[in-house]
C-alpha cells in the first residue's frame, strides 16, 4: 500500500504513467525531475503520508529509492 502511495506521488507530480520502472527514477534523471517538480514531489509526498520531512531529508531525496529509505525514518512501512 505505501509503495504503490509513494509511486502515485512520483507518477502524479511528474505526469508518467504508474506503469513507469519507478525503481529506475533518478533525480534529473528524467526530464519532469527538476527543482521545482521535486519541491512538488516534497508536497506531495508530505501530504499523502502526513509528514514533514526534515531539510536534509528533501536534500537527500535524489531517487525513488532514496525516497522509500526517507520514509522509513517516519515510521513508513514498506513491504519487501
Amino acid at each position: 500500500m505505501s509503495a504503490e502511495k509513494l509511486k502515485r506521488c512520483f507518477a502524479e507530480t511528474f505526469g508518467i504513467p504508474e506503469d513507469t520502472d519507478f525503481e529506475s527514477l533518478k533525480y534529473r534523471g528524467i526530464e519532469q525531475w527538476d527543482s521545482l517538480a521535486h519541491m512538488q514531489l516534497v508536497v506531495a509526498i508530505e501530504s499523502a503520508f502526513d509528514i514533514m520531512l526534515e531539510t536534509d531529508d528533501v536534500i537527500d531525496m535524489s531517487s525513488f529509492n532514496k525516497a522509500k529509505g526517507i520514509l522509513v525514518k517516519y515510521g513508513v512501512e514498506f513491504k519487501a
